[in-house]
């Protein structure tokens, strides 16, 4: 019998080489004749779920071995882009969304345009689709997708006379302001909360950042982006939250957990976690999608989440394009969004998730889902943040205007305009 491992580190994995090496019996009489090798970061599965993908895999292809090994996220991006340069690569690598444009960017990465069709890719999630294209070219392949909602305390709401959540962000902001009472925050939102003002600025019909010929140009000083900041200014000012921070500092959780807070925009996760922390709001927490500009849809929503890629240097390409196939198909992905509360990878899978209210509103949030700007140096805008600092600024009186040309100039800067 074949068994099925996930190796916590470099050591491992060369340890574990030995065993599993290429060569042996190539009928497929069962010996192991290859190995798989994957990386899957941490948490994007359990254990019970990566042996049981790896055993199906193994089943429908006799005499080939899957090896998982789990990877942590602190100091990924230097061990993946060594990975991508050497001449023994991973087959297959989970990668953030967002990182796909600099991972491809080197070179590495194999192109699986052709295969898009084959994987239905017409129907995959936007913000894991669009940031695995590169200059035309499909890249990274949708695995699952994570996005904000709005966590919001059923009781205050049905005490205030509010009957149903808002689909708009004209009643959004009505709603607020109607449970903005005395010791109730209508909203907890924190000043710098930059992934959520990305989701007003598209819903203007703006951008963070657009090419700008060969490189990019920052956008925030557009009409667009300057009316998705004053709305930022007015919802945030129904609440207490600190203008000159973001949801970590101080933990927003833990602000909430007190009892005094309407509305909160979070990973729907955060329900458990305040609950924990305060065991008499349970059962008192819903969820809902942030409201579009209409009430057409959601609103746009920064989609986190991740893309499965091949690398060049991949060791059995074809088998690792067999197991990235059996990974973002149907029956793994409705496993995987049921197991971790992940939105699966196309829209047409959401309804997996219908009994579960928190990822079904992240799941309704993710049809309309966005990511950062294609460019392979946005990490460079994330390192030192100037879209923080534009809201701060703006959240303390100076003039949006000049906020938003100097972020505007500093993006451009970090991405090598």
């Amino acid at each position: 019998m074949k068994t099925y491992r996930l190796l916590a580190g470099a050591a491992a994995l060369t340890a574990a080489a030995g065993l599993t090496a290429c060569g042996g019996d190539p009928d497929g009489s069962g010996t192991v004749t290859g190995t798989v090798d994957v990386w899957l970061m941490r948490d994007s599965v359990t254990e019970e779920f990566s042996d049981a993908v790896a055993a199906d895999y193994e089943k429908r292809h006799p005499g080939v071995d899957v090896r998982i090994q789990i990877q942590e996220w602190n100091g990924i991006g230097g061990k993946v882009t060594a990975a991508l340069a050497s001449h023994d690569a991973p087959d297959v690598i989970e990668v953030g969304n967002t990182q796909v444009a600099q991972y491809a960017a080197s070179g590495g990465v194999r192109d699986l345009s052709e295969k898009v069709d084959e994987l239905r890719g017409a129907d995959w999630l936007p913000g894991l689709a669009g940031p695995g294209r590169v200059d035309g070219r499909q890249y990274g392949i949708p695995y699952y997708a994570a996005n904000r909602v709005v966590i919001y305390r059923t009781d205050l709401f049905e005490q205030a006379g509010i009957e149903e959540p808002p689909k708009t962000r004209a009643q959004w902001l009505d709603v607020t302001e109607r449970l903005n009472t005395d010791g109730v925050q209508g909203i907890y939102l924190p000043g710098q909360n930059w992934y959520l003002l990305a989701g007003f600025v598209w819903d203007e019909g703006g951008d963070l950042a657009v090419p700008h010929g060969d490189t990019w140009r920052g956008a925030l000083d557009t009409p667009e982006a300057l009316a998705a900041m004053d709305y930022y200014r007015r919802l945030q000012a129904l609440g207490e939250g600190p203008k000159d921070s973001d949801e970590a500092e101080p933990p927003q959780v833990d602000i909430v957990a007190k009892g005094d807070v309407a509305q909160v925009v979070a990973v729907p996760g955060g329900a458990k976690l305040i609950e924990e922390a305060n065991p008499a709001l349970k059962g008192r927490l819903g969820f809902f999608p942030v409201p579009g500009k209409t009430g057409a849809a959601p609103g746009a929503v920064f989609t986190g989440g991740s893309d499965l890629i091949i690398p060049e240097a991949a060791g059995r390409p074809d088998e690792a394009y067999d197991f990235v196939r059996l990974l973002t198909g149907d029956r793994w992905q409705k496993k995987l969004a049921t197991t971790m509360s992940y939105v699966p990878n196309r829209t047409t899978l959401a309804g997996v998730l219908d009994d579960d209210p928190g990822a079904a509103a992240m799941a309704a949030a993710a049809a309309n889902g966005r990511a950062t700007p294609n460019s392979p140096r946005w990490a460079a805008v994330e390192a030192d943040n100037p879209i923080k600092e534009f809201q701060t600024q703006v959240l303390t009186g100076k003039d949006p205007r000049e906020a938003a040309e100097q972020a505007s100039a500093d993006i451009t800067e970090a991405l090598g305009g």
